[in-house]
């Protein structure tokens, strides 16, 4: 340490493995060293080894052990954005090695800040975003419109893996709560829906007091058009602006 507040390009020094002395403090398990590392450069957190990959993207990978990933994004929360030679974020890392704790805290910290879809849909250099990497690996989250250098979005790639739960979930992403449904009760609010949504449409086409059947007319303040509501207007904008609102709500809860 006293090496370090001598000469601190030392601790960004990378030995023959490529490894900082953060970088081999974090392997080695010790998290006094590390913290008193913070301590000197909080800066260190984004030293590039082997691979690029940075001291958080170990963390990362290995778990979130006596909440050092709280510690880095708190003395340097820009770090979070640092990738690896394969462009791959702490994100996509922690994804792949099926890191949930690691993961919470990662999202809690992104949604501070105003590049937080930027990073949830970075992909790496072959295309995919952490929610590709979340499929494959029988777990979602992110953009499931987003494809890859194959072409797939994430539900792609969850079918062609065969992860049903992943499947599952994407195919209700829409509208949080529908894929958790029963099949049963799917299928009675699918019919529910269906009904709903012809009712609205028919409704559209003939509104309460039906339509002007006659030729043009224009008799005062009042017109008459073939096919127009004889609702007044107000009345009939009273009942038209619900109706439609019912009718798009409809069509996307059965799309989801």
């Amino acid at each position: 340490m006293e090496m370090m507040k001598l000469k601190p390009s030392f601790a960004r020094k990378l030995n023959q493995q490529g490894l900082s002395p953060i970088h081999l403090a974090l392997e080695k398990g010790h998290k006094e060293m590390v913290l008193r590392f913070l301590e000197i450069d909080k800066y260190l957190v984004r030293v590039r080894g082997k691979n690029g990959e940075t001291p958080l993207h170990y963390i990362c990978k290995v778990g979130n052990h006596a909440i050092l990933l709280d510690r880095f994004l708190k003395a340097c929360p820009d770090c979070i954005r640092d990738v690896t030679t394969e462009n791959r974020s702490a994100l996509h890392i922690a994804t792949e090695n099926n890191r949930l704790d690691v993961l919470q805290v990662l999202i809690r910290t992104l949604k501070k800040n105003n590049y937080y879809w930027e990073e949830l849909n970075r992909m790496d250099e072959h295309g995919n975003t952490a929610l590709h990497i979340a499929a494959s690996n029988n777990q979602t989250q992110a953009d499931k419109h987003a494809t890859n250098q194959s072409g797939l979005t994430a539900l792609g790639v969850a079918e062609q893996h065969n992860n049903r739960e992943s499947i599952r979930i994407l195919g209700g992403c829409f509208i949080p709560g529908v894929s958790s449904i029963k099949c049963d009760d799917r299928n009675a609010l699918l019919v529910f829906l269906g009904l709903l949504l012809t009712g609205t449409y028919q409704a559209t086409l003939s509104p309460p007091g039906g339509v002007w059947q006659g030729d043009n007319t224009s008799s005062g303040k009042t017109s008459r058009t073939p096919g127009a509501s004889l609702l007044d207007q107000s009345d009939f904008l009273l009942f038209y602006i619900p109706t439609y609102v019912v009718f798009m709500v409809t069509f996307f809860l059965i799309l989801a």
